[in-house]
């Protein structure tokens, strides 16, 4: 009886958890459609937008220079053997915009900035600050949350597309000084591989990317422990499970925009 117990504490206490996020989720969303054009709400997002994003710009863009740079050096050996290193620039784009960018850039965010939010708002509510805004009729959610929320949203998107410029032309300079692949060839074919429904595929996924790390991030710091200790917890966990959610979600939208892709579009053209 005691493990029985025990597996159903736990396996309750993860569903009152999981519920009592939803609910903050769904908190965060009514004030996002309600409350975000006020002007002091713009003020408050713009301050974030600029934190979150603006900071966050140059670990993005050398994190997608060195993925461009690592595929390189990494394919060029077996597409070489293929004798096909001219189609180097179309696996290194195409890499790099449906996957390498939107889910580098929303690892970095998490770590950077989730764990930020975390500890930020971890420390108000172990101050008791976040109480303090209660008492004078604030909603802490629309004060705190909804502004860091927008920012990370509506940012990520951005952040990936400086990724992904970084990432292709990081291959490109390693394919075409390194390994002498023949520019024209490596922009050609990677433009007749590259599609438009590709790129828009790494954008869709890193919305849903910067919304995670947002309420996850947010939601650690409300939900901190007491101390010092709680504060350091509360940035761990904000970072591994909007990491996980990260890799779990790009695996389902994967399957989910290929089943579209075919669907709308059909097989692809034969990669030769």
């Amino acid at each position: 009886m005691g493990a029985i117990e025990k597996l159903g504490s736990r396996t309750v206490a993860v569903l009152d958890g999981f519920g009592d996020f939803c609910r903050f989720c769904g908190r965060t969303f009514g004030w996002t459609f309600t409350g975000a054009g006020r002007r002091r709400t713009v003020s408050l997002i713009g301050e974030q937008m600029y934190l979150i994003g603006t900071k966050s710009v140059p670990v993005v863009m050398i994190t997608g220079a060195f993925v461009g740079m690592v595929l390189a050096a990494q394919s060029f050996l077996q597409f070489k053997a293929a004798g096909l290193e001219a189609r180097l620039g179309s696996i290194i784009n195409i890499s790099v915009v449906r996957e390498f960018g939107p889910v580098l850039a929303g690892v970095m965010l998490a770590g950077r900035v989730g764990g930020a939010l975390s500890a930020e708002l971890g420390t108000m509510r172990v101050t008791e600050q976040i109480d303090a805004l209660r008492a004078m009729g604030a909603d802490p959610i629309r004060v705190l949350v909804m502004p860091r929320f927008i920012a990370c949203t509506l940012l990520l998107p951005v952040l990936v597309l400086y990724a992904d410029i970084m990432g292709i032309l990081g291959g490109f300079l390693i394919s075409t000084r390194v390994y002498d692949v023949n520019p024209e060839q490596f922009w050609s074919l990677a433009a007749s591989t590259v599609e438009m429904f590709d790129i828009l595929s790494g954008l869709i996924k890193s919305y849903l990317f910067g919304a995670l790390i947002g309420l996850i991030g947010c939601y650690r710091g409300f939900r901190c422990e007491p101390g010092a200790a709680g504060v350091g917890r509360a940035c761990t966990r904000s970072f591994v499970e909007s990491t996980m959610c990260i890799l779990g979600t790009d695996f389902f939208m994967g399957v989910l925009l290929n089943t579209i892709y075919l669907q709308l579009f059909g097989p692809p053209p034969v990669f030769v």
